[in-house]
């Protein structure tokens, strides 16, 4: 079972700590796909943006 983070005597919910962490390592990764100049492959970069968040966002709550 997850438990919860406390924050300086604040419970947070796990949900709430992920989201934030994937939102850090989704950035990265844009950052690295845009000079990189692999993000021009995609077809709607909106979608894929979004897609790569919730992947993951997946990810980070199967392996933390």
């Amino acid at each position: 079972m997850i438990a919860e983070f406390n924050f300086f005597g604040i419970f947070i919910a796990p949900l709430v700590v992920y989201t934030l962490l994937a939102l850090i390592v989704t950035t990265i990764i844009r950052s690295i796909l845009w000079r990189t100049g692999l993000i021009k492959m995609f077809w709607h970069l909106a979608l894929f943006e979004v897609a790569l968040y919730f992947c993951v966002l997946c990810l980070l709550i199967l392996y933390l």
